[in-house]
């Protein structure tokens, strides 16, 4: 991305929301389990815990090495008070089972997850497998660009809620525009782009050597951009989200992850929330491909936990939750089984390489990923070549 952030306010922020938003206290062991590498790394495994005096543990393996009980084993060898993780980090775990949660014996205090939306199902497997449902699940919602945390359910002082992000963090204004502009009434339970009001102490400073994108990214379409008013600048955040009626913010995603079938504008999101609500996925992905009368149709990437056989009933499943939780016009064009889903090294989905699988077209750039091999696999299982 090249993001570019201030040296004093990066730290000073990272520190803040390291203390109220993760609680950590100089006596804890905290463990982040992400790629140092990545800005959750940056930010939560270094800066914040370090400058608080806390003990922050950092592990360079996979998880499943050398057994798929790994984790436990070093939450449970260095009595882990805070573990933090990502929604694709629980949804593998989940693919694993609880038996390999069960055999160590560790007490978390507070579990944060970051990263993306985590689906209601994997907060609810994550709070009674890996929490024991006793430890306070914090989600957080923030990006490269913003530094730390701005919107997180603080432990203790706000309610949990499975699949809410939660609400604004300490000197955050969020708000909801439409497309337009506007901004939409709070917590009307409508959604819209999500924007940040208000100047913060981490926010990026510019786009490495590139000041004009800077300005078209993230001002141009919601700021008076010639103004010298810090109320005339919002900060588009390229996420959509809802306003609910209890004030809490619900993160839908990209707003580039959103597909057009037949007059009907849908979020991958939401479908994969609905099909992650079948009892034997362990993962999915939903990918946009072209269609000549309906737009655009999704087809949706399967990985079926550990010990399921992946087959016609349980696509079946995935098919009516989808009719269900969203209606007819979503139904998947295809459902696609594989071993697994193209990643990043820090553990996000590569959707973009699914919908060039779904439409044919050439893979692009696949370095990043934590295994190139996987989005060549499923081209061959799609295409038969």
């Amino acid at each position: 991305k090249g993001c570019q952030h201030r040296t004093g306010g990066y730290l000073s922020y990272v520190t803040a929301t390291s203390k109220y938003v993760l609680d950590i206290e100089p006596e804890d062991t905290y463990w982040c389990a992400a790629d140092i590498g990545w800005i959750t790394g940056h930010s939560y495994i270094v800066y914040g815990p370090l400058s608080l005096g806390t003990t922050s543990v950092m592990y360079e393996d996979t998880p499943d090495h050398p057994h798929k009980g790994r984790i436990w084993e070093i939450a449970e060898r260095y009595d882990v008070d805070i573990f933090h993780t990502s929604p694709t980090a629980v949804r593998m775990f989940m693919k694993w089972g609880p038996e390999y949660v069960e055999e160590y014996d560790f007490d978390f205090r507070h579990m944060t997850t970051v990263g993306e939306p985590i689906q209601p199902e994997a907060w609810l497997w994550y709070y009674k497998h890996i929490g024991d449902e006793s430890a306070v699940i914090v989600d957080t919602w923030w990006q490269t660009e913003t530094g730390g945390h701005l919107i997180t359910n603080l432990p203790a002082l706000k309610d949990m809620k499975p699949g809410s992000a939660g609400l604004p963090a300490p000197g955050i204004q969020p708000a909801l525009y439409d497309d337009g502009g506007k901004p939409i009434a709070e917590a009307s339970g409508k959604a819209g782009n999500l924007v940040i009001e208000n100047p913060w102490p981490g926010m990026l400073q510019t786009v490495y050597g590139n000041d004009e994108r800077f300005i078209e990214e993230y001002w141009e379409d919601f700021s008076v951009t010639d103004s010298d008013d810090p109320d005339d600048w919002v900060y588009k955040a390229g996420d959509g989200a809802v306003h609910e009626r209890d004030g809490y913010f619900r993160v839908l995603g990209r707003l580039d992850d959103v597909m057009n079938v037949a007059g009907h504008r849908l979020g991958t999101m939401e479908l994969e929330s609905a099909v992650a609500e079948v009892e034997d996925v362990a993962e999915a992905a939903v990918a946009a491909r072209d269609h000549d009368e309906k737009g655009e149709v999704p087809d949706v990437y399967v990985v079926v936990r550990e010990g399921v056989e992946a087959n016609d009933e349980v696509r079946d499943r995935i098919t009516a939750a989808v009719e269900d939780e969203i209606g007819k016009f979503a139904r998947p064009d295809r459902v696609v089984f594989v071993d697994d889903l193209p990643k990043t090294r820090s553990g996000k989905i590569m959707r973009r390489l699914l919908e060039n699988i779904s439409n044919g077209d050439e893979l692009g750039d696949t370095t990043t990923l934590r295994d190139p091999s996987v989005p060549e696999e499923i081209r061959d299982q799609v295409h038969g070549d």
